[in-house]
């Protein structure tokens, strides 16, 4: 029976991070995930890596400062899937007042003081920021920096970096079940592998409360489950900035660029089971809706091309509605005598460095720290990289070189290899996709399927053709 210091259930963004700092502080970690890295709520999210401008108004100060910091060191450390986003926030008569928005502008750029975005501006009757809204020159606008993210390759990047480090990383396969035997846990794993672990972290999302039934533990309540529901439309505006657009309920919501496309999100809406994750007509009416109160360009939802939805298991469910929830993260400790266990409830994109370092802690880990100052894989963009990446625009397209070299950082070195041509980069499935990257997907980032690689290691499903997917099924013998 294979032993370790600590069993990681969940490959989501928090049960990667926890992975990745365990093991580089010396601990034997098996990560376990029941279906894909990043398969729920964590390749399900905003795609923002963002400091929490909302959660001001619930005087939320804590999370705000911790989310500003992280993102910071998301943009030091992964600038190839980390890149600064500039908001506009339209304002007009009847939402939130012109001083409450700028003082909470304000208090924002002060958190952030010592951060690398710009702060928060006016913006001027000449800037392309007010061609797509109605009314657009007579609006008074406000402008300032988030950053964006791409969600599942942050999940499958920490995940690497856990697996370089020692961990072992072990997707499709389910935890069956567990029980104490003094100091350690007796797991069951799926594929009849049986395994002790000193500590489990359980950091499932939204199957937090079902992983807890599982191995007969309560670390103190249920969570409330929430949806949080996104579009994909046409794109509406040709610059690269965003908005964040009040709403008469009193929510915003943002609308970004995204894939050749316009993401529009989110909902918070009480959700009755972890699978519970689909938009509904109502959600998806909701966010046109929303986006027909400002921009020129009408939508309906007959225009949608894609829409998602990710469940966030969240501490609070006294609160009296799912808007009102806090959206920081939770640590609980099992009461239970013996072995520990410590399950995590919510929790964000931004946070999960933070998180993983606090839940270590938790459980009495020891060693190096170094998650704050260490780049992900990839991150350690250098000139000379940058030179290396002139020369290949003697070959390859442009457009696939700038999907590549910002989904892979330095590490399109190891999966160019020896390629000097496009021909040396194997099979073309359509759309930039080579069997190069495919290869390198399946070797390196745990891929299996064309789903995890069309949807997760990538964002090319949402190009792909049906004949075009087959193909790529065909070829992984899916």
């Amino acid at each position: 029976m294979d032993s370790f210091d600590l069993l990681v259930v969940g490959g989501g963004i928090n049960g990667a991070a926890v992975a990745r700092d365990a093991a580089g502080r010396g601990l034997k970690v098996l990560l376990v995930e029941k279906d894909d890295l990043a398969s729920h709520t964590s390749s399900a999210s905003s795609k923002l890596a963002h400091g929490g401008l909302r959660y001001l108004e619930r005087y939320e100060f804590r999370l705000v400062r911790e989310s500003l910091a992280e993102r910071e060191t998301l943009l030091r450390n992964a600038p190839h899937i980390v890149r600064p986003l500039r908001f506009i926030l339209p304002h007009a008569p009847g939402m939130r007042s012109w001083w409450t928005v700028r003082l909470g502008l304000f208090v924002y750029d002060l958190f952030a003081i010592r951060g690398s975005l710009p702060r928060s501006r006016r913006v001027s009757g000449r800037d392309p920021a007010r061609v797509p809204l109605k009314d657009g020159a007579s609006l008074r606008l406000l402008s300032y920096w988030d950053a964006s993210v791409d969600d599942s390759r942050l999940v499958a990047l920490n995940a690497l970096d856990a697996a370089e480090r020692g961990a072992e990383i072990a997707t499709r396969t389910a935890l069956l079940s567990a029980s104490r035997d003094g100091k350690v846990w007796r797991a069951e794993l799926a594929g009849g592998r049986t395994v002790a672990a000193s500590a489990i972290l359980n950091a499932s999302g939204p199957f937090v409360s079902v992983v807890e039934q599982r191995i007969g533990a309560n670390a103190g309540g249920a969570p409330r489950l929430v949806r949080g529901s996104h579009i994909v439309v046409p794109r509406l505006w040709d610059e690269d900035h965003a908005y964040i657009l009040q709403q008469p309920d009193g929510r915003v919501v943002f609308a970004m660029p995204f894939e050749g496309g316009t993401l529009i999100g989110t909902t918070d809406a009480d959700a009755a089971s972890p699978e519970d994750d689909a938009a509904t007509p109502g959600e998806i009416a909701y966010l046109c809706e929303a986006a027909n109160r400002w921009f020129v360009q009408g939508l309906a939802p007959a225009d949608v091309i894609w829409s998602y939805a990710g469940i966030r298991a969240l501490w609070g469910e006294g609160a009296a509605d799912a808007q009102s929830i806090s959206r920081d993260y939770h640590l609980a400790l099992d009461p239970g005598p013996g072995a520990k266990l410590l399950s995590v409830f919510g929790g964000k994109l931004t946070g999960a460095r933070a998180l993983a370092s606090e839940a270590l802690d938790r459980l009495g880990a020891r060693g190096l720290k170094f998650t704050r100052t260490t780049p992900l894989p990839g991150g350690d963009v250098m000139p000379s990289f940058l030179a290396w990446m002139e020369t290949l625009s003697a070959w390859m397209p442009p457009e696939i070189l700038a999907r590549l070299s910002r989904a892979y950082g330095t590490r399109l070195r190891q999966l160019l290899g020896d390629a000097s041509s496009v021909e040396d980069l194997g099979r073309h499935f359509g759309h930039g996709l080579y069997e190069a990257e495919v290869a390198y997907l399946r070797e390196k980032e745990f891929a299996r399927t064309a789903e995890d690689i069309l949807w997760r290691r990538t964002k090319l499903g949402l190009r792909m053709s049906a004949a075009e997917t087959k193909a790529l099924e065909r070829h992984l013998g899916d």
